[in-house]
């Protein structure tokens, strides 16, 4: 990561800190009525090849879920409550990552981090894509993330989602994070950062 791309990302982030500091408390208020505690949950995602870190994300799962592992599919989305699907649809689950992209193991725009067991399962492709230190938004997460909903979301099983995960979203999504690869700047990462700011309010 270049010096100007971490010095905006650590600018932007204690802006948006402060900024939705009040959202983060009022999300914790609702979820303690609605949902009870725990209200965080920690994955391990990786930074690149043989370095893990804790992804921090506001908790959409029901408590115990996360045994089966593996990307969100049907077989998971059907436990969702209403108020885990609405922060899932907001991406206010992942204001928590802020602190991710403070500690320096994660940018603000970047590819998504990925679970262990595709970095090591595709060594190569992730070699290249990790080359930029992931994101909590990115090309890819913007341009491909409602279609590997809706594709994930007619999944059944735990082994069908891997299988469709593996067949179809990591080649797509691969392809557009090293688009942006290829292409980034500091321009384009505040492009990116204003259609994420927006996204809630257009429809995929």
């Amino acid at each position: 990561m270049t010096l100007p791309k971490r010095l905006l990302d650590l600018t932007l982030t204690l802006l948006l800190a402060v900024l939705l500091a009040p959202v983060l408390v009022l999300l914790l208020a609702v979820l303690a009525v609605t949902e009870g505690r725990p209200f965080f949950y920690v994955s391990e995602r990786m930074r690149a090849p043989g370095r893990p870190f804790g992804l921090i994300k506001l908790r959409t799962m029901p408590v115990g879920a996360d045994r089966v592992g593996g990307v969100t599919g049907g077989d998971k989305q059907r436990s969702l409550s209403r108020m885990h699907r609405l922060l899932r649809r907001s991406r206010a689950d992942e204001i928590p990552q802020l602190w991710n992209v403070l500690r320096g193991d994660m940018s603000l725009v970047g590819p998504r981090p990925p679970l262990r067991r595709y970095v090591e399962d595709y060594p190569e492709l992730y070699a290249a894509v990790l080359q930029s230190r992931p994101g909590i938004t990115g090309l890819a997460s913007l341009v491909y993330h409602g279609h590997e909903e809706r594709l994930l979301a007619a999944c059944a099983t735990p082994a069908e989602t891997d299988a469709v995960y593996r067949r179809r979203c990591i080649p797509a999504k691969a392809r557009l994070d090293l688009i942006y690869a290829r292409h980034r700047s500091l321009c384009w990462d505040l492009a990116l950062i204003g259609r994420t700011a927006l996204k809630p309010f257009h429809r995929d």
